[in-house]
């Protein structure tokens, strides 16, 4: 079974817990509302999320984000003193980026030469884009659709040349969804949105932050609403983990690309983390 199926069926978890969210459905249930037997649905969550359907569906529920606001709030002050960025991640996959010099920013992409292609990833069809010097892009198209998903990408660099080469990137792309080696990024943003893009990469697998901690930690306490369009047009979902930034409320507050895939992506994340623990 593809990543893709995998995710399929997430989403009508997902779809199937919103609506009956108050009747708090059983693991019987849930597995009917997809079509699947209770076992078959009980081996493929295993096999996606690493825990029981049971287990992984807690994660799935309203006040989830805000359970975790509670009790996994890191302050990006001290996520690195802490050690939360060290041991406590799941993964050993290694991120170094370079942004853009300003003559480059401001000729969108002139000159350069961006490869593109499609990936089967845990969360549905993704979009990659890269450089020679890293990738540049990713997006999830599972709610947004292919076509729409690569206007967008397309149209940050609108002065670029493009070529569908997926084999040019396949070895940073593969590295992301392994959890394992490195993955180089290539960002291009204004210094605003670097800053706020940077502060991102240091909130660990598991854990949730605030747009209003995000702003202080760029010494930017009053730009709370130009930190979240920052977070917003975050270029590379996943990697630079713009998933894990939530509203002082404990509300999901947007995403890019769905907020279905934003809760798949929290909900797994702390699940392996407690699978961990």
């Amino acid at each position: 079974m593809t990543n893709a199926y995998h995710y399929a069926l997430i989403k009508r978890a997902i779809d199937y817990i919103d609506a009956n969210a108050t009747a708090q459905p059983s693991l019987k249930d849930v597995a009917a509302a997809t079509g699947l037997s209770e076992a078959h649905f009980q081996r493929t969550f295993r096999q996606w999320a690493g825990v029981s359907p049971k287990k992984y569906l807690q994660y799935l529920t309203l006040n989830q984000a805000r359970e975790m606001l509670a009790t996994r709030h890191t302050l990006l002050d001290t996520a690195l003193s802490t050690g939360l960025s060290g041991p406590s991640r799941l993964h050993d996959l290694f991120i170094t980026w370079e942004a853009m010099t300003p003559g480059e920013y401001a000729r969108r992409g002139e000159g350069l030469t961006i490869s593109h292609g499609w990936f089967d990833s845990p969360f549905g069809d993704m979009l990659a884009m890269a450089t020679q010097r890293g990738i540049c892009a990713l997006a999830f198209a599972a709610e947004t659709g292919r076509e729409a998903t690569e206007a967008d990408l397309f149209s940050r660099w609108p002065k670029a040349t493009f070529r569908e080469a997926p084999g040019a990137m396949r070895h940073w792309v593969e590295a992301a969804l392994a959890a394992k080696g490195e993955a180089k990024l290539l960002l291009s943003g204004s210094p605003l949105q670097l800053k706020v893009w940077e502060a991102l990469l240091n909130i660990p697998s598991g854990y949730v932050t605030t747009y209003s901690d995000i702003a202080r930690k760029i010494n930017k306490p009053k730009a709370v609403r130009a930190v979240g369009t920052a977070v917003g047009h975050n270029p590379v979902s996943w990697l630079i983990p713009c998933h894990r930034v939530l509203r002082k409320s404990g509300a999901l507050g947007g995403y890019h690309w769905g907020l279905p895939v934003k809760r798949a992506l929290l909900a797994r994340e702390s699940a392996r983390l407690d699978a961990t623990g």
